[in-house]
Order: C-alpha cells, then sequence, then structure tokens
C-alpha cells in the first residue's frame, strides 16, 4: 500500500531548504530563517537560493536593479488584464498572466540554466507587478509601472498605493517575503519539478506551481484565518467563540497545527513579531489581540498540547498582512510573490534531473469482459 500523500518519501536531494519539523527550524542554503529575517532583504534571499550564496554589495546591487529592470509588464497582458472580469479570482488571474507573459518572452523555449537565471530574474519582478497591476485594476485604477531606484518590497507598496512606500510598511512585506521564499518539497514546489522533469520551459512549471498554490489545502490558509478573525470580530469574543467552536470539537482553528511541524514555526514567531509592531504602529491592534488571545488559549488547552499544534506561518501572516489594508483574497498571490524565488531555484535543480515518474499501486477489479452496449 502507497503512503498517502507520498509522506515520508524522498523524491530529490535538495541544497535550497531544510524543514526541520520536530524542532521547529527552517534552514536557507546553511542560513537559520530567524538570522535571514532579521538582516536580509529579499534579493538577498533570491540570489542564495539561485547561486548557493550570499552575494557581495555589488552582485546585490546589480540584481536589484535587474529585477526592477525587468519588472514591467508588456503592454498586451496589461491588456488582457483589463479584459477579463473584475471578479475574478486573484490567484487565477495571476495564472493567465504568468501563462500569457511567455508569449512576450524570447527566452521562454530555452532550457539553458543561464538562460533559466533571466527568466527567474523576469518573473520574480513581473509577477510583484501583476500582484500590484490586478488590485488596482479590478477597482477601476490604472495599474503603476515599477521604478528602477527600488527594491521589490518597496516596489510593491509603490505599485500599490502610487505614494513613496513608506519604510515600516515595506520592511513588513520584505520580512513576510524572505519568510515565504522556500519551504522544502511542499506541494507547488514538487509540482513545479515534476512539470520541468518532462523537459517543459519555466513559466510552464510556474504556472503549475501557481495552481497548486491556488488550492486551500496549500496556500489559502492565511486567508481563511483572516475570515476566522473577522468572524470573532471582537476580543471579548475570543474565548466565548473558543468554547462554542473548538471545545465542542465542530471547528479547528485555521492557521494553528502544521503537516511538518511538531514544534512552534519559526516564521510564526516572527511575524508575530512584526504583526504586533504593526498594529501598534497603526493604532489598530485589535485584530492582532484577537489572533494572540486565540493563539494564547489554544496553546494552553490539553488538546492542542498533547498533540503539538502551534501557530503556522498562516497565522500571523493574516494579520500582517490584513493591517497592511491588502484584501483577503490577495493574500495567497502575495504568497506565490514571494515563493517564485524557490520555485525558480527547484526548476533550475531539477533541469538536470530524471523524469519522475513514480509508480501506483492497481486496486481495481480483474477478469472483466466486453459486453455489447445493447445488453449492458
Amino acid at each position: 500500500m502507497g503512503k498517502g500523500g507520498l509522506q515520508g518519501v524522498v523524491v530529490a536531494d535538495i541544497t535550497s531548504s531544510l524543514v526541520d519539523g520536530e524542532n521547529g527550524r527552517l534552514i536557507y542554503e546553511g542560513y537559520e530563517i530567524e538570522d535571514l529575517a532579521a538582516n536580509a532583504l529579499f534579493e538577498d534571499v533570491a540570489f542564495l537560493l539561485w547561486h548557493h550564496r550570499l552575494p557581495k554589495a555589488e552582485e546585490l546591487e546589480s540584481l536589484r536593479a535587474e529585477i526592477a529592470a525587468e519588472a514591467a509588464l508588456p503592454q498586451g497582458v496589461i491588456d488582457l488584464m483589463k479584459a477579463l472580469p473584475k471578479d475574478a479570482v486573484p490567484m487565477a488571474v495571476l495564472r493567465t498572466v504568468v501563462s500569457a507573459l511567455a508569449h512576450y518572452d524570447a527566452d521562454s523555449e530555452s532550457m539553458d540554466k543561464a538562460v533559466a537565471l533571466k527568466k527567474a530574474v523576469r518573473l520574480t519582478g513581473q509577477i510583484t507587478t501583476a500582484c500590484a497591476a490586478w488590485d488596482r485594476i479590478r477597482k477601476g485604477n490604472e495599474p503603476i509601472a515599477p521604478r528602477a531606484d527600488l527594491n521589490l518590497s518597496e516596489n510593491f507598496v509603490y505599485m500599490l498605493t502610487g505614494k513613496d512606500p513608506d519604510p515600516t510598511v515595506a520592511a513588513a512585506f520584505n520580512v513576510y517575503m524572505v519568510l515565504l521564499a522556500e519551504h522544502g518539497m511542499n506541494a507547488s514546489t514538487f509540482t513545479a519539478r515534476v512539470i520541468t522533469a518532462t523537459g517543459a520551459d519555466m513559466h510552464s512549471a510556474i504556472v503549475g506551481a501557481i495552481g497548486a498554490l491556488k488550492g486551500p489545502s496549500h496556500g489559502g490558509a492565511n486567508a481563511e484565518a483572516m475570515e476566522q478573525f473577522l468572524e470573532i470580530g471582537e476580543v471579548e469574543n475570543v474565548k466565548p467563540w473558543f468554547e462554542k467552536h473548538i471545545k465542542s470539537g465542530d471547528r479547528r482553528i485555521m492557521g494553528i497545527g502544521h503537516r511538518i511541524y511538531k514544534a512552534l514555526d519559526p516564521r510564526a514567531q516572527i511575524l508575530r513579531d512584526h504583526a504586533k509592531r504593526l498594529a501598534e504602529a497603526s493604532n489598530n491592534t485589535k485584530w492582532f489581540q484577537i489572533a494572540d488571545d486565540l493563539a494564547n488559549l489554544a496553546r494552553a488547552d490539553e488538546y492542542f498540547i498533547e498533540r503539538k499544534l502551534y501557530p503556522n506561518v498562516d497565522y500571523y501572516s493574516a494579520i500582517v498582512l490584513y493591517t497592511l489594508n491588502l484584501d483577503i483574497d490577495m493574500f495567497t498571490p502575495l504568497f506565490a510573490m514571494s515563493r517564485i524565488v524557490g520555485w525558480a531555484a527547484n526548476v533550475i535543480d531539477q533541469m538536470s534531473g530524471r523524469l519522475i515518474r513514480p509508480d501506483a499501486n492497481y486496486v481495481g477489479p480483474m477478469g472483466l469482459k466486453w459486453v455489447p452496449v445493447d445488453q449492458r
């Protein structure tokens, strides 16, 4: 009997990240996530994942400038976005946009690794621009082109608002993107590698990864967590809500528990700290307090203690993104905006690998005989 969901089955050797769920550790290319979150620009992490080392100062600036220069969307893609229904699901829009971008990329069909790195740079900037552009287009506003002088997080804030990026807001986005850039052989990364292993191009692999991330079991938990906090509504409602829905067993807390982590997700603690600072800076602490009080109730409850259920990255990222005035349905596209660098690293790595072709156990009937249609 095969293992459900391939749990415990090793499918590749990777250097991009180590997810140590038992001890609550996440490592990118040898660096602890806490160290990177405290010090790195997202561009540092992109370079690290693509080149297996941290960039020198001139290399970091070169990558920042290259991503900014390549981030503009072709007019044909902008026109396509304007033609889409304004109520289209943002992740479905992003899936369509990345597929369309292949038609405007002269290197789209190349399988050369050096060219693949250029496509990774291009897609990293373009996905960020697409996320900001769609949020504006669907609200009846013109999209804003990226600026050449900004890093990726700053550019996202600028393209979203049309204003010079607030340093606190841009820093929070940067930390969020650093934390979500890579996370082992997750569903979307595996999807990208399976597609790449067939010899398909990077755009196809990233479209497939976006499709996998679109599923709520993979990429939608932070949106569900925020909907949960909105349902609770007020700080004084946290305990009654917990008693009614969680103690009775008819609901579960979205954003608490993780398939891999049996200790506190290290990204959750980092995002909790940023969520608290953002809440205090914006004089809107209610949503952070609701989330924190609910987490504290769970962590004191025997059910959660026995099962080693802790807040995961989605739990406090929901508060961070909502405090930054992002619509809830844009949360998962921002996940993709970060994870593109990890996907690209895995795509480039898989370009040297074999076709991924697992076996399956046939458990169906045997010995059936053909019956003419008029006798069935």
